[in-house]
């Protein structure tokens, strides 16, 4: 048996959307350290607010004013901040209802330790120094032992000065990834410039890359294959958006290609050819980077088109 590989992945992307008019004045509020609520038709006020009701689902648009002070309903202590998040010293993850709230508002609490914080605790916002319209703008809560903000929320227009519309919230998962025998062994292969999928003891189809099991019959496979090296276009597409970080000029075609002996397509970047002229049936080979551990590209081999019928089963 093969050794298992295990490798770090990152998947880092920008998240952008826009905003209707209760984010856009619940986010444009805290950056002028106003807290916005919405009231639900049952009267209860939502904070943060939602565009719909969530039991009628009707569309909400009555905001109102919170306090900045409120009460701790559940917690848990956090001792080893993650890269990004709001505060580097441990602190809370907490649930506050805020003030003239109904509804709990998650964010953390700047404390010395667990014992200093309770369910039940009263807390408040602690302002970030700079705002910019979003939930970073509250920088923590911090225990508060002054008066009460009022219960009662103020009608709230939701009207500012150079409202914010729009967000970009970045998103990153940071994980090691193990490909399990199966596919441990596929790679492996690629580095010897051969590719291997397995095949089902059952409906004896060959899968590329192999998953371990055969996903029609739910067997575990086992069979190593070598198919290819050669295959053929089932179907494709043409990038005309540049990736961050790809060093590929568009337009350039991305295609499903069924190696020969496969019953499974996989993908693949067709070069050597203009990009307007690759076409389903078009038969390629796989073409080596030197020093590479995965094909770079595949180009067409000279060979006439398959026909539909010995690949449509895998379009």
């Amino acid at each position: 048996m093969p050794d298992i590989l295990s490798a770090p992945l990152v998947v880092e992307f920008p998240f952008t959307r826009s905003l209707g008019p209760v984010q856009s004045a619940f986010l444009t509020g805290l950056r002028e350290r106003t807290v916005l609520g919405v009231r639900a038709d049952d009267g209860t006020v939502l904070v943060p607010p939602v565009e719909y009701d969530p039991v009628t689902a009707n569309e909400l648009g009555d905001l109102v004013e919170v306090a900045p002070t409120g009460t701790v309903t559940t917690w848990a202590w956090n001792p080893s901040p993650r890269r990004d998040q709001p505060l580097d010293t441990p602190f809370a993850w907490v649930l506050v209802r805020l003030d003239g709230a109904g509804t709990a508002l998650l964010h953390v609490l700047d404390a010395p330790g667990p014992d200093a914080v309770r369910t039940g605790m009263r807390v408040r916002i602690r302002w970030a120094a700079n705002r910019t319209g979003a939930i970073t703008d509250i920088a923590c809560f911090e225990p508060y032992e002054g008066e009460p903000g009022r219960c009662e929320p103020a009608p709230h227009t939701g009207e500012f000065a150079d409202p914010v519309t729009g967000i970009v919230a970045p998103a990153r998962l940071d994980y090691v990834h193990t490909p399990g025998r199966a596919q441990s062994a596929y790679i492996k292969a690629l580095e010897e410039r051969r590719t291997v999928g397995e095949r089902c003891p059952a409906c004896r189809k060959v899968y590329v890359p192999p998953r371990g099991a055969c996903p029609t019959c739910g067997v575990a496979t086992a069979e190593q294959v070598e198919v290819g090296p050669r295959g053929t276009v089932t179907t494709f597409c043409i990038v005309n958006i540049k990736a961050k970080n790809l060093d590929i000029e568009v337009p350039y075609v991305y295609a499903h290609i069924a190696l020969d002996g496969a019953d499974l397509a996989l993908h693949g970047r067709i070069g050597g050819i203009p990009y307007d002229q690759v076409r389903m049936g078009l038969r390629v080979e796989p073409v080596w980077s030197d020093g590479a551990r995965h094909v770079d590209h595949y180009r067409p081999t000279g060979e006439p088109d398959a026909d539909y019928d010995t690949y449509k089963e895998l379009v």
